[in-house]
């Protein structure tokens, strides 16, 4: 035991929060559904609703307190929220110099703690973010624009279950060594050799969190429970739209890490105004050795080509396949793409961009359809799934930013290619300040050179293209072009011929991407569970990592060998 384990709060924690931990390493072997976090929101009281908006609420206009972080008294922020007013939220600006160097001074303590304290440590941290989940559902969907049943799913207990998950993956690797082993090695008739031998995992250094403008905690998690549980110290840098889930995420861990008898400063904040351009200044210093990005592939192809000295994790744009040859249950089929491409409008890296659809149609249990026939009814399959504004709003969620907002526009303007569904604005009673629009789907064909310029890079938000192919064969071979040239977070295909199916698996294993057949129900293919799917692959431009695996934890520590004769 270490002496950070010895101390009566780690103790407590470690014995507390065991089995959650014991538990969440089984469910990464067995990959069937598991999560300690209730994603409906009445499973947090009947008043949790009300208390988190409230939260929230007291939120606005205020500052957010980092106790004990460097700091000269000023402030930055402005946050508006996607769907209308000003946040006025603010945080206490700090120099990256002394939050580095207050981070290096808590630095050591943290490293010696050992694999179980820190673990124990950081299921605390998510054990008091899972409490104020409907605040956390709040402060995403006002910096996001997801709508608030998604806010509070997928920035709530579904980023708890990715930090969990990387909690035990670096615990699992951590200890797959013992921590002490006795060797003994046979001599003949002279004594053997004894040696008793320690192994000790010893963290890389500081880590420097990059959070994302649409899933600042889904996708900031993996990476901050990541580096701290493998024993470094974050700094976390939100974009500076989404600001408050992560500043809120930093307020805890340092509160519960100065429970623990631990320096604070092990979890810092770098807020910075619109425009900054800090992540770019922390990413290069020689102390930064992990960092986690999410965004851009112009600044993640940046921090991979200047940040050397530092192991880079990077989540950047991709192109994201459909193929669409046969299917036994056609409405299933629509209603499940209808779906999943109108899902918080298109602003997810695993939305389908491209729907490839042979030119010769389409074989299902309604006869035979064209691709015109293709369209039009995917097309109105969006129109009946939108058609009511309320319900609309409640999926669609509101434009996270003008990019995003641009594209629909120079969409519906027939830019990209004929409309087979126009973008519509939709009012929301509740925000009428939101900007919110319905998909745009394009046809597009495959052949054609101004054609491929729309649809062959990422056109992020909700615009789809239905891309004409000359056969199945043809779609399968533009799927895998596009993953191996563009990337792609997930794949997906619709087909009841097995040689068609083997050649798609075949295409996904090649290319370096994970694949989803015949999704017709509850299930879409935007979506991925936490212990059991992983969210990217890192074999193709998208991704370098995946969410969650070995490989994901295994290098953010290096383990040291002691040895000694007995």
């Amino acid at each position: 035991m270490t002496a950070a384990a010895s101390h009566p709060v780690v103790a407590e924690l470690i014995e507390r929060h065991q089995a959650t931990l014991t538990r969440a390493v089984e469910a990464t072997g067995s990959r069937d559904y598991w999560s300690p976090y209730p994603e409906f929101p009445k499973a947090y009281g009947e008043t949790g609703q009300a208390d988190g908006q409230a939260a929230f609420e007291a939120l606005l206009g205020s500052t957010v307190a980092l106790e004990g972080q460097p700091g000269d008294g000023s402030t930055v922020g402005g946050e508006t929220s996607p769907y209308g007013p000003e946040l006025g939220v603010r945080y206490p600006k700090a120099e990256a110099e002394a939050l580095i160097g207050a981070m290096e001074q808590a630095r050591p303590a943290w490293a010696a703690a050992g694999p179980q304290a820190r673990a124990a440590v950081s299921l605390e941290i998510l054990a008091r973010i899972n409490a104020r989940s409907h605040e956390f559902a709040h402060a995403v969907m006002h910096t996001t624009g997801q709508a608030y049943g998604m806010a509070f799913q997928a920035g709530g207990p579904h980023a708890q279950d990715r930090g969990l998950e990387a909690v035990a993956y670096a615990y699992a690797e951590q200890t797959r060594l013992p921590a002490q082993a006795q060797w003994t090695k046979p001599q003949g008739k002279r004594d053997p050799l004894s040696m008793v031998k320690e192994f000790v995992p010893v963290p890389r250094g500081l880590a420097l969190l990059v959070g994302c403008n649409t899933f600042p905690t889904w996708n900031g998690y993996p990476g901050l429970f990541a580096s701290l549980a493998t024993g470094n110290p974050v700094l976390v840098k939100p974009h500076p739209r989404a600001t408050l889930p992560l500043a809120l995420t930093v307020q805890i861990a340092r509160e519960v890490l100065a429970e623990a008898g631990f320096d604070p400063n092990l979890v810092t904040l770098a807020a910075e105004d619109e425009g900054g351009t800090l992540a770019a200044t922390l990413a290069v210093r020689p102390e930064i050795k992990l960092i986690d990005y999410t965004g851009s592939t112009q600044f993640g192809d940046w921090l991979e080509e200047n940040a050397k000295q530092a192991l880079v994790y990077t989540e950047k744009a991709g192109v994201n396949s459909v193929v669409i040859e046969s299917t036994d249950n056609y409405r299933g089929m629509l209603a499940n793409l209808a779906f999943a491409l109108s899902l918080y409008s298109g602003q997810m890296c695993t939305t389908p961009q491209n729907v490839l659809i042979p030119r010769t149609g389409v074989r299902t249990d309604e006869g035979g359809k064209s691709y015109d026939e293709v369209s039009a009814d995917l097309a109105h399959a969006i129109e009946k799934l939108l058609g009511d504004d309320a319900r609309a709003a409640a999926l669609l969620g509101a434009v996270v930013n003008p990019g995003v907002l641009g594209r629909s526009v120079r969409a519906a303007e027939g830019e990209y290619g004929e409309l087979a569904l126009a973008p519509r604005a939709v009012s929301s009673e509740e925000f009428p300040g939101a900007t919110i629009r319905t998909p745009a789907l394009v046809k597009v064909d495959a052949d054609k050179p101004d054609d491929r310029t729309a649809f062959a890079g990422e056109c992020f938000g909700p615009v789809s293209f239905l891309v004409a192919v000359e056969s199945a064969e043809a779609a399968v071979e533009l799927l895998a072009r596009t993953v191996r040239e563009q990337g792609a977070m997930t794949a997906s295909a619709y087909t009841v011929d097995a040689e068609v199916e083997a050649a798609l698996v075949a295409a996904a294993l090649d290319s370096g991407v994970s694949l989803s057949l015949n999704l017709t129900g509850g299930v879409y293919p935007n979506q991925t569970a936490a212990f059991s799917d992983l969210h990217g692959t890192g074999a193709n431009p998208a991704a370098n990592a995946a969410y969650c695996d070995g490989a994901f934890v295994a290098s953010r520590f290096r383990t040291v060998e002691v040895r000694r004769h007995n």
